[in-house]
């Protein structure tokens, strides 16, 4: 009956020709930039996961950078929580 931690396992979010793609400016947050395009900062995590080029585990991209912003969200927190459920 100890607590324990679980990682959280993440999906792969396949690239779209409905996603966007912004250029990051200096203040720019992943949070942010979560809350804009689907109106819940927490979904920082979707748009981490879905770039590469972004530092794990910040939530400031660096300047000049290009995010994509996947618009499939729905499907990717689906599997996000099937991914988890069992755990």
């Amino acid at each position: 009956n100890k607590p324990y931690y679980a990682a959280k396992l993440y999906p792969v979010i396949p690239l779209s020709e409905n996603d966007f793609y912004i250029i990051t400016t200096i203040g720019d947050r992943l949070d942010n930039i979560a809350y804009n395009y689907y109106r819940d900062d927490s979904l920082y995590w979707i748009i981490s996961v879905a770039n590469n080029n972004v530092t794990k585990g910040s939530l400031f991209p660096i300047p000049g950078t290009q995010l994509r912003i996947p618009q499939n969200i729905n499907a990717v927190l689906t599997q996000f929580e099937q991914f988890n459920k069992a755990r």
